[in-house]
């Protein structure tokens, strides 16, 4: 809810919001997420204690929350205080779509360099970068918690950010048990070489089809060309045969068949490390661009979130994580009583492509992309409220919108895609690079009260 001004007041309750609205008090500011203007009231005239922002980071997504603390006495008289959810949201990043598509990118330049020798040799790999510089898939998610919590604070009265910091030892995770002194200056190939490990590992024999006596090669149980690594965890010594069987598939594509070997190559595979190296990677990055909102940052552990989190019995998501983000006193009687029933899913889709050309599968351009990306007034990914008058997809339909040069633009509803005349839709939002959705939270609310 925001002042006659613009300025950012307490949430209220979506009933109170419709109350607003229908007495004309208010209007519409921002459609997702959700807010209103009042018409009629200033930031001085309003009672604003301020809410709190949560955060919980990961790699696949980040749970942000609002929340607020009130003191209340309990049964026995005692002041305790409660936690509210007021607001949450989901935000899924799309890091491992930006990555691919720079593994394709390289690749295509990779292969025209060494098919024709017309274009540039490969330049020297001895530039530089920057202080801070991260990969576009790791800074994306840098990027896009801050965007998120940036508008977060725009809405609401933020006056403080709590976050969950947390360090993952991948050392440990790599070796699957706890280390102790040394052994963290010693990784599996101390006093051997990779080959030889695996020899010992897989018994000098192939771990497809058991062969021995025959010559073994080093295969990737995920392919190099699906995002693998070197890691040891991902190589296995397997026959020629079985090598050349296998070729670029996943091991569980090739081995789906055979349920009792897959199960065991699996088990000695060891836990993937690239989420946990991507969180160890930009969890400063992503606390020194929070510091620039100008609200006050604290950092709490991994440990504190689980505690509240079992000790109030919540299930494990991205925003009851973030919910639980903080001190809280359980002891003392201090509880969380409220989280939020509807959970806003923001996911990163992106504002287009910079590519001028569509290029073939060897790289090469295929057709020249039209540079004129608004038709009629609308951009691909603009919220469009569509009014159809007459045929099969008679009515009213909310949704994102496609646009195509004639003017029959495609509108993605909740029954599916419809095409629409430019003429039939209204503008009710700008596109911003995510799509929102609604989904249920995974418990319902407990909150003792309706604000």
């Amino acid at each position: 809810m925001l002042s006659t001004k613009g300025h950012p007041l307490m949430p209220c309750h979506p009933a109170r919001a419709r109350e607003l609205l229908a007495k004309g008090r208010a209007v519409v500011a921002r459609q997702v997420p959700f807010t209103i203007r009042l018409k009629d009231r200033e930031l001085t005239e309003s009672e604003v204690d301020g809410v709190q922002l949560r955060i919980d980071p990961g790699s696949k997504g980040t749970g942000l929350v609002l929340t607020d603390e009130k003191k209340e006495t309990n049964e026995h008289g005692t002041i305790v205080t409660v936690r509210r959810g007021l607001v949450s949201v989901e935000l899924q990043h799309r890091a491992d779509q930006i990555r691919l598509c720079m593994r394709q990118r390289a690749g295509y330049r990779h292969r025209r360099r060494s098919a024709d020798g017309r274009y540039r040799t490969p330049r020297s790999r001895n530039r530089g970068h920057l202080t801070g510089w991260l990969p576009p898939s790791l800074r994306h998610r840098v990027n896009t918690t801050f965007s998120t919590a940036g508008r977060l604070c725009r809405y609401a009265p933020v006056t403080e950010i709590h976050v969950e910091l947390v360090a993952f030892d991948t050392h440990s995770m790599s070796a699957g048990r706890p280390l102790k002194g040394a052994e963290y200056q010693q990784g599996p190939l101390v006093g051997t070489s990779a080959r030889t490990y695996l020899h010992t590992k897989w018994n000098n024999a192939c771990a497809y089809c058991d062969n021995t006596g025959v010559p073994l090669n080093i295969d990737h149980l995920r392919p190099r060309s699906r995002g693998g690594s070197n890691r040891l965890s991902n190589l296995v010594l397997t026959c020629v045969p079985c090598n050349r069987a296998k070729g670029s598939s996943p091991v569980e594509v090739f081995l789906a068949h055979r349920p009792d070997r897959l199960g065991k190559i699996l088990q000695q595979a060891g836990t993937p490390l690239h989420d946990a190296a991507a969180m160890n990677a930009t969890r400063w990055q992503l606390m020194d661009a929070l510091s620039d909102l100008g609200r006050p940052l604290r950092t709490w552990s991994g440990a504190q979130t689980m505690e509240n989190r079992n000790a109030m019995g919540l299930a494990k998501t991205h925003t009851l994580d973030a919910l639980c983000v903080g001190p809280v006193d359980h002891d003392g009687g201090d509880a969380i009583v409220r989280s939020p029933a509807q959970v806003l899913v923001a996911k990163a889709t992106g504002r287009g492509s910079y590519a001028r050309t569509t290029p073939d599968r060897y790289g090469f351009p295929r057709l020249l992309r039209a540079r004129t990306k608004q038709h009629f007034g609308y951009i691909t990914g603009d919220l469009v409220r569509a009014t159809v008058p007459s045929g099969k997809w008679t009515g009213t339909w909310t949704g994102r919108v496609s646009v195509r040069a004639r003017g029959q633009h495609s509108v993605a509803t909740s029954v599916g895609r419809i095409n629409v005349s430019h003429r039939n839709l209204r503008l009710l939002q700008r596109g911003d690079g995510y799509g929102y959705t609604m989904r249920p939270e995974s418990i319902p609310s407990r909150s003792r009260k309706t604000g």
